[in-house]
Formats: C-alpha cells, sequence, structure tokens
C-alpha cells in the first residue's frame, strides 16, 4: 500500500496464482479490485497511514479482511529479493496459509476518538514548542526574569520589554502563532472534556488516582475495547511497557522496555504515573520505595505498568 498506489496478488487455496497488478488508490482503483473479489475472498493489507480509509472502502465488498501486522509478519525473512510485487505474493501465500498476524481494526466512532485525541496531544506539543521558542529568544537578549519564564509568559508583560528590532520581530511572530494554537488548544480541550464527561468508561478510569478527563479519554480511545486483551499483562504489552526478555539454555535477561504497540497510550500512561508516589495507598508506598532504590524515572514507569493492572479491572468492572 503507497500512497498513490497498491500492488495486488490473488491466489487459490493451494497456492496457484490467480492474477496479479498494481492499482491507483482513488476510487476508481478501488472498484477495479472489488470487482475481481467477491464474498469469498479473503484480503489482507499491511498495516500504514492509507490503509483504514481502504480496509473501509472493500470491506463491504469481500469475505474477510485482515489488517496486518509489518513488523510480526516476517515477508522478506530468508529471501534476497524484495519488490511490491514479491511483497503482495508473499502476504497471499501467508494470508492462505493463516500465518499473518492481525492487527485489531477500531470501529470508526474508535478511530474519531483517536483523531481527536492525537490531535490535542500534537497542538498541544506544538504550543509548548512555540513557548520555548520565545523564551529562548527572550534569553538570548538578556531577559532572565525566572518567575516569568517559568510560568506561560503574558502578553501584557511582553509589551513592557524592549528588544532589539530583529528579536521583537520573532517575538511578535511567535505571539502571533501562541494565539492561534491556543484558540485550538482551548477548542480541543473543551471537546475532549465534554466527550470524557458523556462516556461511562472514561468516567470509570478518572476514578485512578492521576487520570483526568483529557488523559482518560485518551487511554479510552487507545484501548478500544478492552475485552480483546486476555489480562492486564497484555495490555502492558499493548503499551510497550514490558521489558524485553532473552531468555536460553535456563539463563534469562530482562533489558528495556520494548516500546512496542501504541506510543500514545504509553505516554498517557507515563503521564498518570506522575502522581503514583503521592498517593497514600499501598501502589503509593511501593512507587516511594522503588523510587529511592531504581530512581524516580524507573519507579515511573514501574508504576505505569501497575496502572494497567487498574485500568483493566475498572474497565472490566462496568462492562
Amino acid at each position: 500500500m503507497h500512497q498513490a498506489f497498491f500492488q495486488a496478488c490473488a491466489v487459490t487455496s493451494s497456492g496457484d496464482r490467480v492474477w496479479e497488478g498494481r492499482f491507483p488508490r482513488t476510487p476508481a482503483g478501488i472498484d477495479a479490485l472489488l470487482a475481481r473479489c467477491d464474498h469469498r475472498t479473503a484480503v489482507a493489507v499491511e498495516a500504514s497511514t492509507p490503509t483504514w480509509h481502504f480496509a473501509d472502502a472493500i470491506q463491504g465488498g469481500v469475505g474477510a479482511l485482515r489488517i496486518v501486522d509489518p513488523v510480526k509478519t516476517k515477508l522478506k525473512a530468508g529471501y534476497a529479493a524484495k519488490t511490491d510485487r514479491l511483497d503482495a505474493r508473499r502476504l497471499a501465500d501467508a494470508l492462505r496459509r493463516d500465518s499473518v498476524v492481525g492487527l485489531y481494526h477500531p470501529p470508526v466512532a474508535i478511530r474519531e476518538l483517536r483523531e481527536l485525541c492525537r490531535y490535542r496531544h500534537a497542538i498541544v506539543q506544538v504550543r509548548s514548542a512555540l513557548i520555548n521558542r520565545l523564551r529562548a529568544v527572550l534569553l538570548r537578549h538578556g531577559v532572565v526574569d525566572r518567575r516569568r519564564l517559568a510560568r506561560t509568559v503574558s502578553d501584557a508583560w511582553l509589551e513592557t520589554l524592549t528588544l532589539p528590532p530583529r528579536a521583537a520581530a520573532s517575538v511578535a511572530g511567535l505571539r502571533r502563532l501562541l494565539a492561534a494554537v491556543r484558540t485550538e488548544t482551548t477548542a480541543a480541550d473543551q471537546e475532549v472534556r465534554t466527550l470524557a464527561a458523556a462516556d461511562p468508561v472514561a468516567i470509570a478510569l478518572q476514578q485512578i488516582p492521576g487520570i483526568g478527563a483529557v488523559l482518560a479519554l485518551l487511554i479510552r480511545a487507545e484501548i478500544g475495547e478492552i475485552r480483546r486483551f486476555p489480562s492486564a499483562r497484555h495490555l502492558a504489552s499493548y503499551a510497550g511497557l514490558v521489558p524485553r526478555v532473552d531468555a536460553s539454555a535456563g539463563r534469562v535477561r530482562y533489558g528495556r522496555i520494548t516500546r512496542r504497540g501504541s506510543p500514545w497510550l504509553r505516554w498517557a500512561l507515563v503521564e498518570a504515573a506522575l502522581h503514583g508516589p503521592r498517593r497514600s495507598d499501598r501502589i503509593g508506598r511501593w512507587g516511594r520505595g522503588l523510587a529511592v532504590r531504581k530512581g524516580a524515572l524507573k519507579a515511573r514507569v514501574a508504576l505505569a505498568r501497575t496502572l494497567c493492572d487498574e485500568i483493566y479491572r475498572q474497565w472490566l468492572a462496568i462492562v
């Protein structure tokens, strides 16, 4: 699957190639593909940015649809050549042998929630980058008011500063950008909080210390359906918060966390874990002791892993 086209290959259940070809990634190209398929056709497509729109377009015209994890489904293993045509052939053969690793295909409502939460996360990062750039310009020109620079820089205070012409122009431009980004951030925040107040899962997740409305809706959107995870350990693995394991001949080595899975879910859990050491319960005491022994950063990741257990129990209690 590419931005402008996709390569397809069809095989029979015994492995005989029926047809193959390249189609434009347009409505006409998708219709041309569907013309060669029917309700008996099983389709596998590698996950990428255009995949979800493509999957929605063909789902009603085929029998089964698998969104394939390209990392875990090793199509190139053992081969010296890699082309779009060969990848399509190998993907069709892997689907025939049922050796593809599928991904969760969230419904449209969950994808819309993800889009909103990820958009809010992105524009908050843009806002932080603009504020840091503004602070850097001020520091380069001798503005060292730590109290002012530690907070959100106010427009009234900036008006009182005397800066060289080029620096003043930079500050004015950054202020205009900040005003626009703050407007978008406020609107996104309001929408997120409104949806979180009406979502039963988000309401339940807010009972966990450290999880507010914004993080609750983000966690709810990234997980989608909690029952697709057999246990809280699987949820932690999806968040990339479990350690790498290298076990051989009776020797077991644990490495850093895998960082596989949803980066937004992992960020939300680590962000919520900031409040872990402040808790007065057993988890808070354990987190404070771990911070003394292992350091604050490792304790924070461990607390984020513990949050997976709480989220799993809290979510299952209402479904």
